[in-house]
């Protein structure tokens, strides 16, 4: 493996988990009243395009990337749902 693809995995998985800290707190806390519902439905649809376009050039830096983002957007858009529901 070259460096540049460890580079590319290295900077993929921390940027596949930028959204982890807020998932956990939000999960933790049981509260989602000061996030942003339209962010996560626009980087849901951002991760979407992304994975679209990995897969179209075979990139595994950018599917497995955008993967992960995409369960993380998810799981916050349904954590925002359910607690404002509360």
């Amino acid at each position: 493996m070259s460096f540049a693809e460890i580079l590319g995995y290295a900077a993929g998985a921390l940027t596949a988990f930028t959204f982890l800290p807020q998932v956990i707190k939000t999960w933790k806390e049981k509260s989602a009243k000061d996030i942003s519902l339209y962010m996560f439905l626009l980087a849901f649809v951002n991760e979407i395009m992304w994975l679209a376009y990995g897969v179209l050039i075979d990139n595994w830096v950018i599917i497995l990337t955008n993967a992960v983002m995409l369960l993380l957007s998810g799981a916050m858009i349904a954590l925002k749902l359910k607690y404002n529901r509360q």
